[in-house]
């Protein structure tokens, strides 16, 4: 490893080794060379003077990039393109004369941005059914387990761990579909020339119309694209970039919420992330079990919710035809927001494969609250046995406010529910049980269970064939 060089904490610390392939120079400049033979081979079969053996020699060099060779000559002609071309060139050199004919530097450039991000999308898409697959069977296993509700972060009404977890899980079948969205509106660049207008390819082809709009198909259909984008300038809209890094900083807003809410949980004790044997939570307090997994997820999200901000400013900053001023900040925002997005659904299914369910915690903590949710069922039915529901709930009223005071200001327990059950007023009422959570927690077991039956199971039959991913954590 070397030391001495600033390297990218995604690579090193988030990002599986497999996005960080797809983003790395060499799957760069092999999908570029693939795009330089697929437009050869068109070319040769629409009638153009290319030879077979020529293709050939192209098809034997493809996969041996000089790198050195191509720097050296970059260094001379400060461009990036021409650098591999003329690298390439030397390597299969009967092709040299043939290589890039009638293109622009976005033919290559363009077109190989948008396969990689296909392919990064196609990626991020088995991570989302990792992770869904993960909830969804977290969810099953506890959707009957009550636990204290929160809004505004205070004691609400009670609801299930498996209901929150189908929350979270909801969110991430919302990303799914963006992401499955942004794959079927995905379209090849094309054969477009240095305005868009295909003028260099008609002259090749001598006028004929037909053939360059055949020469384009003929490349999307070699490089797995259905879909060729009608119109474009010298580059394809930037706009497609930004919706792309939209999709993925959704999955980060999902992601958030999740890890956030599993941080706090893991204060009140009720769920933690998994935590190792050996694993140090602090190097001052022994005792901690800090979610270092959440909480790197969060930061990963909120860098990637980050990147959409220049995302769309270089969509909005393309002047007609095309400027430069996109590369510089594409070539970071474009792989940063994958390797970002890549690595924290790598972290969100490892913590999602691992949770750890408190129920005795748990419990405790909701049958603290329970007295207080239950006083307006204590209410109902003192009222139905004939008391007089201003009066009962005055009385109601009173007795939680003494007791409250006398558990905030002395330390004493709270003991609501015995000051009703001595009360007269409630004699023909079973308060004792009043304290059975599962009474509380309405249609949260059912919701489960619909929502993993009408929703989760038709999208995991549809990605059966999604193989499982390895989460494991880097350092």
């Amino acid at each position: 490893m070397v030391m001495d060089t600033y390297t990218s904490p995604l690579v090193e610390r988030n990002a599986s080794p497999e996005m960080a392939g797809l983003f790395s120079p060499r799957t760069r400049i092999l999908t570029w060379r693939r795009l330089w033979i697929a437009l050869a081979e068109a070319q040769r079969d629409l009638g153009l003077k290319i030879t077979a053996k020529q293709i050939r020699e192209l098809e034997r060099a493809r996969d041996d990039i000089d790198f050195d060779k191509a720097a050296a000559y970059e260094t001379r002609f400060r461009h990036d393109v021409m650098a591999h071309l003329y690298a390439f060139g030397d390597q299969a050199p009967e092709a040299r004369g043939i290589l890039h004919l009638g293109a622009t530097s976005a033919f290559v450039v363009d077109n190989a941005d948008l396969i990689v991000m296909r392919d990064g999308l196609h990626r991020i898409r088995d991570w989302l059914v990792n992770l869904i697959r993960a909830l969804a069977d977290f969810a099953r296993e506890h959707r009957a387990l009550p636990t204290l509700g929160f809004t505004h972060y205070q004691p609400a009404q009670p609801t299930t761990v498996g209901k929150r977890a189908c929350l979270w899980c909801y969110d991430f079948v919302r990303d799914l579909d963006d992401v499955e969205s942004c794959l079927g509106q995905l379209r090849f660049r094309g054969a477009k020339g240095t305005t868009g207008t295909q003028a260099s390819f008609l002259a090749l082809f001598g006028g004929n119309h037909a053939k360059v709009r055949r020469l384009e198909r003929m490349i999307a259909e070699k490089m797995g694209f259905g879909r060729i984008e009608p119109v474009t300038g010298q580059t394809g809209s930037r706009k497609v970039d930004a919706r792309v890094l939209s999709a993925l900083a959704q999955i980060a807003v999902s992601a958030h919420k999740m890890a956030n809410d599993l941080r706090l949980l893991a204060n009140l004790r009720e769920v933690e992330e998994p935590f190792e044997d050996e694993q140090i939570g602090s190097s001052a307090m022994a005792y901690k079990r800090n979610p270092m997994r959440c909480e790197r997820a969060t930061g990963l999200a909120r860098y990637l919710i980050g990147l959409t901000g220049p995302a769309f400013q270089t969509a909005a900053e393309q002047w007609l035809e095309r400027t430069l001023d996109d590369s510089a900040c594409k070539r970071l925002i474009v792989p940063e927001a994958f390797l970002a997005a890549d690595g924290m659904l790598r972290i969100m299914t490892n913590v999602a494969r691992g949770l750890v369910v408190y129920p005795q915690v748990i419990r405790v903590r909701l049958l603290a609250e329970l007295p207080f949710m239950a006083t307006e069922e204590i209410l109902m039915e003192a009222t139905a046995a004939g008391g007089d529901r201003q009066e009962l709930h005055e009385r109601i009223r009173r007795h939680a406010h003494e007791a409250a005071a006398a558990f905030k200001l002395a330390g004493e327990r709270f003991d609501l529910l015995e000051r009703l059950a001595q009360d007269p007023a409630f004699a023909k009422v079973n308060v004792r049980k009043m304290l059975e959570p599962r009474r509380y927690v309405g249609r949260a077991p059912q919701q489960v269970s619909e929502f993993l039956r009408s929703v989760v199971a038709p999208l995991l039959r549809r990605h059966r064939d999604t193989p499982e991913l390895a989460a494991e954590m880097e350092v």
